[in-house]
């Protein structure tokens, strides 16, 4: 069944019945069908936008999404959706190179809106695609190859993994000195010092987001039912590297590739458990090496132009 098929049925009514939902300009396959992972158990995910209601752009309340939890489907307003994928968001760009049969709704706006993706596309990638899908593997492979280790032992790794994520930091955030942050183990206790002086505080809150991110994650995966949680983690490992080579096409100049034909069966047998996990980090390596020289290569420009974002949203506003 085919998209604009799948919301005929009478889960979706609520496409038809909310007077919010009247002005969806696109609406798409996303997840693992968008990216064409997906399997006989994939569920079908459906993402939007919608031009809001005048109420919402001149009255006392705003509008930022719907969901539906039971299909899965989530639809953000036109202001928002711009302004995730200006951040250059993974789920919203991509939402943007998705292919046509994928499309459950697509009107004039929305292919403007799909025309106009290359606005979107600029250096802040790097960070939004790179940054999270590297520490995201660094944490499984701390966590994975140290699972018969004693509870000291496992926890002088975490502490590594954390002191080699400043390096990343210094990359990411404004820049420190060596030792200004500080990462280390008090008998049974991790514990850190921070020495920060005018530092700005929206990098202080990420640096603090990201390490308490892989302390959770860490922990998580250190206690896991083995064979229950292993599917999930080879799946999240395979969406990690489909990031990253998504990622350096966009840094190429390829644009927006969602759907990963070329790398399909590699990346279903990811998925499958096909391979090891060491040899998962050995491929994320790879990956993240071909990423980082489209990065340092990438012609993009460092910020997107929201002067022409902004007409683009304007038009639309317009003409509504």
């Amino acid at each position: 069944m085919n998209a604009t098929e799948l919301i005929k049925g009478p889960e979706y009514n609520f496409l038809r019945n909310n007077s919010d939902l009247k002005n969806i300009i696109y609406l798409t396959l996303s997840g693992s069908r968008g990216y064409g992972t997906n399997n006989e158990n994939s569920d079908a995910d459906l993402r939007g936008v919608l031009l809001e209601d005048k109420k919402y752009l001149f009255g006392l309340t705003s509008f930022e999404q719907f969901e539906d939890l039971q299909t899965d489907t989530v639809i953000y307003g036109l202001k928002k959706f711009v302004r995730l994928c200006a951040e250059a968001n993974p789920n919203a760009l991509e939402l943007l190179g998705t292919e046509e049969d994928c499309f459950a709704v697509i009107t004039e706006k929305g292919k403007i809106l799909r025309e106009n993706a290359e606005l979107f596309l600029s250096a802040r990638v790097i960070t939004s695609f790179g940054n999270y899908a590297t520490a995201q593997l660094r944490r499984l492979q701390n966590a994975l190859c140290h699972d018969s280790l004693g509870e000291r032992e496992k926890l002088k790794h975490l502490r590594n993994a954390l002191s080699a994520q400043l390096e990343h930091f210094k990359r990411t955030y404004t820049s420190f000195d060596g030792g200004a942050i500080k990462i280390y183990t008090d008998g049974d206790v991790l514990k850190f010092d921070v020495n920060l002086k005018n530092y700005p505080i929206n990098d202080f809150i990420g640096i603090y987001s990201e390490l308490s991110n892989t302390v959770k994650t860490y922990n998580k995966l250190n206690h896991r039912n083995n064979k229950k949680d292993d599917a999930r983690l080879f799946k999240h490992a395979m969406h990690l590297i489909r990031l990253l080579i998504t990622g350096t096409d966009i840094l190429n100049g390829k644009g927006i590739i969602t759907k990963r034909n070329a790398e399909r069966n590699f990346l279903m047998d990811l998925r499958g458990g096909n391979y090891r996990f060491d040899e998962i980090f050995v491929l994320a390596n790879e990956y993240q090496e071909k990423f980082e020289k489209a990065a340092n290569a990438t012609k993009l420009p460092r910020e997107p132009d929201m002067r022409r974002i902004e007409e683009l949203l304007m038009r639309f506003y317009a003409e509504n």
